[in-house]
């Protein structure tokens, strides 16, 4: 069994992001999380809503990773990562009335922003609910110094990665998932931001 990876940022704020999840996913069934990486928050957010089955995804390259936290767990209403690049033009992960994703807007580049935002409108069941956690900008300006220097951090290395504006990502989710204007609000003392949309049916 390999050993389990470890992201800091996962453990960064996950009780304010599950207070959060717990009142947007009351009522959901079904939840697919884009972009699971290490597999961290599928262990420690499941447990907590157990009415859901959460349903881990992302590249093939994080799965052996996501396996290792899954398989240690055991948890009974998590699954095993289905395979899901954005860039993809189907995805082949079933329907959903939740989904969420965490930490993933700022490292992808723009276009695969805007396929995120469609695949989400294919998967997302009417009257679903997304929730997208990270770093905002608001009116292009940083929120923070410490948002800033990540911005420049990503952008070294990958141009095309970067803090993304609120503006351009609620224009978008109008258009890809048909979404009412989105419920903001920040997490914790952080610069960081959760986005919360209803799809419109």
């Amino acid at each position: 069994m390999i050993n389990k990876p470890y992201s800091e940022s996962c453990e960064q704020n996950r009780e304010p992001i599950l207070a959060v999840l717990r009142e947007a996913f009351a009522d959901r069934r079904r939840l697919l999380e884009i972009g699971s990486g290490t597999g961290q928050h599928a262990v420690y957010f499941a447990p907590e809503l157990p009415q859901l089955v959460w349903q881990t995804a992302d590249v093939r390259a994080y799965h052996p990773g996501i396996h290792a936290w899954l398989d240690e767990a055991a948890l009974p209403n998590v699954l095993p990562p289905l395979e899901l690049d954005v860039n993809q033009t189907h995805w082949h992960s079933g329907r959903y009335d939740a989904v969420f994703s965490a930490n993933t807007l700022h490292i992808m580049g723009w276009p695969e922003v805007v396929r995120f935002f469609a695949g989400v409108g294919n998967v997302l069941e009417p009257g679903g609910v997304l929730v997208v956690y990270g770093p905002f900008n608001y009116n292009g300006q940083f929120t923070s110094d410490s948002n800033a220097r990540f911005d420049a951090w990503l952008k070294a290395r990958d141009p095309a990665s970067g803090v993304r504006d609120f503006e351009a990502v609620d224009a978008l989710a109008a258009v890809r998932i048909r979404a009412g204007s989105a419920r903001k609000s920040a997490i914790s003392a952080s610069a960081y931001k959760w986005l919360c949309y209803n799809k419109n049916s």
